[in-house]
């Protein structure tokens, strides 16, 4: 393609035709991603508005033929490139947030004994909370707030856990040095 530099520096470029004519029309919808004057398109690629019309048409025929992704949403003054809403349902599920399921009090009890103590066995939290802890821990194993970190070296070599960076990004924090001082416990000899 042929160009030659106008005074301003602006390239001035060969009319595309054809299928050029549609892949420039797209891309310039593309780089905008806002409803564009129809009048402005027909200028900037020098089109009549019945050349304009055609290209258009020929264009969203392309996108409807192959079920693609994106279509064109036409106003009588405007273009714009639009998604497709056969795949709303798949757009949905990528930009929508992940619900945050809240934490039980005795999921909250199990994190809190693991986050102090880690690395800890399923039998170090039974010890510290007095109940057994197997829901708890498969919980929050399935929500990622912790991990397994190998095996304890003693019989029967219990499974060790410990938290998880999704755990700090869950409570705002950025190490586990940051959490907050235990709580003193009173007992029945200091009262």
């Amino acid at each position: 393609m042929e160009t030659t530099e106008r005074e301003n520096g602006i390239p001035e470029l060969e009319k595309p035709e054809g299928a050029r004519l549609l892949g420039a029309i797209e891309s310039v919808l593309f780089v905008t991603g806002e409803p564009m004057p129809k009048a402005e398109i027909a200028r900037l690629f020098s089109l009549s508005p019945l050349e304009l019309s055609a290209a258009l048409t020929e264009l969203e025929s392309g996108y409807e033929a192959n079920s693609r992704g994106i279509r064109l949403f036409s106003t009588n003054d405007t273009i714009q490139l639009v998604t497709n809403p056969e795949y709303n349902d798949w757009l949905i599920r990528l930009l929508a947030p992940p619900e945050e399921k809240n934490l039980s009090d005795s999921m909250m009890e199990t994190l809190s004994v693991i986050a102090y103590r880690q690395p800890v066995t399923r039998a170090d939290i039974e010890a510290v909370r007095g109940v057994r802890c197997e829901y708890a821990v498969s919980q929050l194993l399935k929500q990622g707030f912790i991990k397994e970190l190998g095996r304890k070296e003693v019989v029967g070599r219990p499974m060790l856990f410990g938290t998880t960076d999704a755990f700090l990004r869950r409570f705002g924090l950025h190490s586990i040095d940051e959490l907050p001082p235990m709580p003193e416990i009173e007992t029945d000899e200091e009262a």
